[in-house]
């Protein structure tokens, strides 16, 4: 690659920023809305007075975490000016809006002070760091002693027929559906080869253990079509 990652992840999410949801709710059928509530449940129960989003995108669980949590402060962070864009103007009618803080900054350097969040979440962003580790090690150090990582990533279901019906619709059909609805014909070829070959289950269990954290949970969504991480520091 001619440019590093984050630079393409970067252009990329720019330029499809304008109908990614609407994209992404074609290609999980509905279903990633409610995993984003799983994930809310969860740091709902976790009573968080101040929360960080990476990789925030369009502001999905930011939106969330104001319209049902009581925090004091909820920031989402992304690489991408142009997703940030779209969240800030479906924040803007949003009565609670004014609790949510959006900031362009990479995963693997963030603008915070150690043990600043109680709860971090990263939501479909994970697979896009330019280094894993390193935004793992950069998540762990802004958490509190008490906090949680909430991770919801994809994943390849391990059972028959879904194992076999994921494959087929990760890399025949998503393709098909980023080239009608998307103006970068390459970045959901990107997305659908990004999500079988990122490390998923007991691997990414073992990634997050050697960034530091502790008591990782699996918790496998819809037969492991994606799979949701809880990590404690």
């Amino acid at each position: 690659m001619s440019e590093s990652k984050k630079i393409q992840m970067r252009d990329m999410f720019n330029t499809i920023a304008g109908n990614y949801d609407q994209l992404n709710k074609l290609i999980t059928f509905g279903m990633d809305k409610k995993w984003r509530n799983n994930v809310l449940d969860i740091v709902k129960k976790h009573q968080p007075k101040n929360i960080l989003d990476i990789a925030t995108g369009t502001g999905d669980m930011v939106i969330r975490y104001a319209n049902e949590i009581k925090a004091q402060r909820i920031v989402g962070v992304d690489i991408s000016e142009g997703m940030l864009k779209v969240a800030e103007e479906k924040i803007e009618s949003l009565p609670n809006g004014n609790l949510i803080e959006l900031k362009v900054s990479e995963a693997e350097a963030l603008p915070y002070e150690d043990a600043a969040f109680d709860v971090v979440s990263i939501t479909y962003g994970i697979r896009n760091f330019e280094d894993l580790m390193q935004g793992l090690k950069e998540t762990r150090r802004v958490l509190n002693k008490n906090g949680i990582c909430v991770i919801l990533e994809t994943s390849v279901p391990t059972k028959f027929p879904f194992k076999q019906g994921y494959h087929l619709y990760t890399k025949r059909v998503m393709p098909i559906w980023g080239k009608i609805l998307s103006k970068d014909k390459t970045a959901y070829n990107y997305l659908s080869s990004s999500a079988l070959e990122f490390p998923y289950g007991e691997k990414m269990k073992a990634i997050l253990v050697q960034a530091g954290f502790k008591s990782v949970q699996i918790l496998p969504q819809a037969n492991g079509i994606s799979t949701i991480y809880v990590a404690h520091k």
